[in-house]
């Protein structure tokens, strides 16, 4: 059985792993267990307690319901599962995701891939796994759980927050993952379409205009009445903040919507590519 990979250089993360292995490891002494005899007992091998026991792991939730378990916790271990399930993730998805649950409004501008809240799991996957050097199996799957984890921000059921986002017609034809994992992600598109809380518009190619050719971004207006913008470039995730910037991206934006189709025309736009994919 594998685990994920800590981040030594997360603070955050490294901080609630710390509490959590220090837990660990006292309740397998007070058991009077090597980690050997441990491991044996939860089902892992040796390595990966120790592992985790100096913090190079990140234990899975069942490892921590094994670990009540054997050691008789009465539930103190598997409480530490909602600790160690923010952390599993990368920091910057951890703090993309805080600023997204703090939003009121998400919006949104995607010219290379369909945006990371509305990709289908294939989608991402084969998103993730075109990355050259390619990730490692585990690495490339945490990431697509990441995103995952994110997506539950959207619910056709609320009105806040409330997404806009413009896609470049470029990635309704970009065949990531194949023709199949294309169609499934035209599909979820436009069953996000008819959710009350989203507005999805598409910027065709055959515009005179687009004013999104610097690359993608968004903004994000947040609950105490702040607006920041983020941007990401290969291997580089940026919060801007700094009130002119913020600005720029803001009337960019709102041009980028107007050279975009409507939300009812980008419906059928999706729908005519659908048909044609």
């Amino acid at each position: 059985m594998n685990d994920w990979d800590a981040e030594p250089e997360d603070d955050e993360a490294g901080a609630v792993m710390r509490t959590v292995v220090r837990q660990l490891k006292l309740w397998r002494e007070a058991a009077g267990l090597t980690q050997a005899e441990f491991g044996e007992a939860i089902g892992y091998g040796e390595e990966l307690v120790s592992s985790v026991e100096r913090g190079r792991r990140i234990p899975r939730p069942e490892y921590l319901d094994r670990a009540d378990e054997a050691l008789t916790a009465g539930g103190r271990i598997a409480a530490l599962k909602e600790d160690v399930a923010e952390v599993r993730y990368p920091k910057k998805v951890r703090d993309l995701k805080k600023l997204e649950s703090d939003a009121v409004e998400l919006c949104a501008y995607n010219n290379s891939v369909v945006h990371g809240l509305l990709q289908t799991e294939e989608y991402a996957r084969s998103v993730f796994g075109s990355r050259r050097p390619p990730f490692p199996v585990e690495e490339l799957e945490r990431r697509v759980a990441a995103r995952a984890a994110r997506q539950g921000i959207l619910d056709s059921a609320t009105a806040f927050p409330f997404f806009s986002f413009v896609q470049c017609e470029s990635t309704l034809r970009r065949s990531v993952g194949g023709r199949m994992v294309l169609r499934r992600q035209l599909e979820r598109l436009l069953e996000v379409s008819g959710f009350r809380n989203v507005d999805l518009q598409v910027l065709p190619l055959g515009r005179d205009e687009n004013s999104g050719l610097a690359g993608s971004f968004r903004l994000l207006r947040l609950k105490g009445g702040t607006t920041v913008g983020h941007v990401e470039v290969q291997h580089l995730s940026r919060v801007i903040t700094e009130p002119k910037e913020v600005q720029l991206l803001d009337m960019r934006y709102g041009t980028i919507r107007a050279q975009a189709l409507s939300p009812r025309e980008s419906v059928a736009f999706i729908e005519k590519v659908l048909g044609e994919t």
